[in-house]
């Protein structure tokens, strides 16, 4: 309530609420270039090195990234189905609340939250940061304003310049979609279209390699499914059929993490314009748009490098060396200018879905209250503003290694650890459609998934083969993804147990 002077006399009149509904202000423009914004940060630009040393092949090479590509695309095609169904903010975290049980739900978002999204969000702005030290020297890991401050055997405290510009970046990208989602989406679609055409460019140059060099690409493909000079993983190498097998499904840890997050424009579904339509249109255009680049691009390094030069290439930058091998020079420059622009963009398109995840959590008393508030631009500021401060902490703490004296980053290891659950919540995300058709038989669904029971089927089966592979031969950085969803366990209860006293 408030109190003015109404013609000369003090009148109460109410204060303004703040607004309880999204700005339905995405169309299937905005939407697919949210899905392929997401998609698209540093990964496709420096992944193809470490997965061409496991396959050790041009030809097995390009069957780990369509590997990649139809269980992108598949996942895709059936969450389109969920996300027709159930066309409101929170994503993910609602399909499992809604398939299986609220506990399910929030251990998805608890994981989001804590690691998936925010952590993502953190490497993302480091790699912007460090993509700039190309074009500006001083910005560095090394180059410290607050010097490694040691807090735990293996574990420091810094502030080097890179890590403060990657501060500044979170706030940045926070403060913008504070200001309404037009503001987020307008950035997002600039900066999406701008990597597309950088990657568009990247391809011309593949076509310029072969060209001038044909030989390259023909001798890549020469001995196609050969394997050379593979690294062995727990003891199986890629020179067997069972090797290369376990090969293909350990290298989806880099491939698929750099196709990752392409459900995110489920999170905004409560913002999209005729969303029955146009989020199932935009999962499929936006995914298989991306998926093609992906394998346009790993064919233009293949045109331009030879196996052993995308296997060795200096810090695992595949793309910086094929530009060099047709531009002497420019390379770093060229590639440091579109890693900037695409991982800026990936910041804020991510910055924007993750708070309405936590806005959906808030509505459910499993967040902070605050964070299930709209401000006056109808956006959820609260939500954006804990998030930008998670992440925030997690680009200042460092692993230390003493025996080579280097630094690390902490949401590196994070990362690691929750890729293995993260795919487990796609596989349960993916299988909730087939209960949802046999307990909610009834229920409208605007798109039913292409090639049900097939297709679904086909992602749940081969990205569970993936899953069980990566426990068997990476459990050092799987199992412990387990232990951090378990955590959310307790919170889950006690947050229950907070919301039944206040009722």
């Amino acid at each position: 309530m408030a109190e003015q002077m109404v013609g000369g006399t003090h009148a109460v009149v109410e204060a303004e609420a703040p607004p309880t509904e999204f700005r339905k202000a995405l169309g299937l423009f905005d939407s697919i270039m949210i899905v392929a914004g997401v998609m698209i940060g540093s990964g496709i630009f420096i992944v193809s090195a470490e997965i061409s040393r496991q396959v050790g092949s041009a030809g097995w090479l390009l069957v780990a990234w369509a590997i990649t590509g139809v269980l992108t695309v598949t996942g895709a095609l059936s969450y389109g189905e969920l996300a027709a169904m159930m066309p409101e903010a929170g994503g993910m975290y609602i399909y499992l609340r809604e398939a299986f049980s609220p506990m399910l739900g929030f251990l998805y978002g608890w994981t989001m939250l804590t690691v998936i999204q925010t952590g993502t969000i953190a490497a993302v702005a480091i790699a912007f940061a460090r993509f700039s030290g190309v074009l500006f020297p001083a910005v560095s890991e090394t180059h410290y304003l607050v010097a490694p401050v040691h807090v735990l055997p293996g574990y420091a405290v810094s502030l080097s310049t890179a890590q403060a510009l990657a501060l500044a970046i979170l706030v940045l990208a926070a403060l913008v979609n504070s200001y309404g989602v037009n503001w987020g989406k307008l950035i997002t679609n600039v900066f999406t279209v701008s990597k597309l055409v950088g990657m568009a460019l990247l391809l011309v140059l593949g076509v310029w390699a072969f060209a001038a060099h044909p030989g390259v690409l023909r001798g890549n493909f020469a001995h196609a499914w050969t394997p050379v000079d593979v690294v062995s993983i727990r003891g199986a190498s890629a020179v067997t059929a069972f090797g290369m097998f376990v090969a293909l499904c350990v290298s989806q840890t880099g491939s698929l993490f750099s196709a990752d997050a392409w459900h995110n424009v489920t999170f905004v579904a409560g913002e999209v314009r005729n969303p029955k339509r146009n989020l199932p249109l935009a999962l499929g255009i936006g995914t298989s748009l991306v998926v093609v680049f992906y394998m346009l691009c790993n064919l233009c390094y293949l045109a331009a490098l030879p196996l052993h030069g995308i296997q060795n290439a200096p810090s695992d930058r595949v793309a910086t060396q094929a530009v060099n091998a047709v531009l002497p020079g420019i390379g770093a420059l060229a590639m440091g200018l579109l890693i900037m622009v695409s991982t800026f963009g990936t910041v804020n398109a991510m910055t924007m879905a993750g708070a309405r995840a936590c806005y959906a959590m808030a509505q459910d008393g499993l967040f902070f209250r605050r964070a299930g508030v709209l401000n006056q631009r109808q956006v959820p500021g609260w939500g954006l503003l804990l998030q930008c401060a998670w992440s925030m902490l997690l680009v200042l703490p460092r692993t230390y290694d003493a025996t080579t004296g280097k630094y690390g980053n902490l949401y590196s290891n994070l990362l690691d650890y929750v890729i293995s659950a993260e795919l487990l919540f796609y596989i349960l995300t993916v299988s909730g459609l087939f209960r949802l058709r046999v307990t909610r038989p009834q229920a409208a669904r605007p798109y039913r998934c292409w090639g049900y029971p097939w297709l679904p089927g086909f992602y749940v089966l081969g990205a569970a083969v993936v899953l069980l592979v990566l426990f068997a031969y990476r459990p050092a950085t799987t199992w412990p993804g387990l232990v951090i969803v378990a955590a959310g366990v307790p919170v889950y209860w006690g947050l229950r147990r907070r919301n039944a006293a206040t009722v």
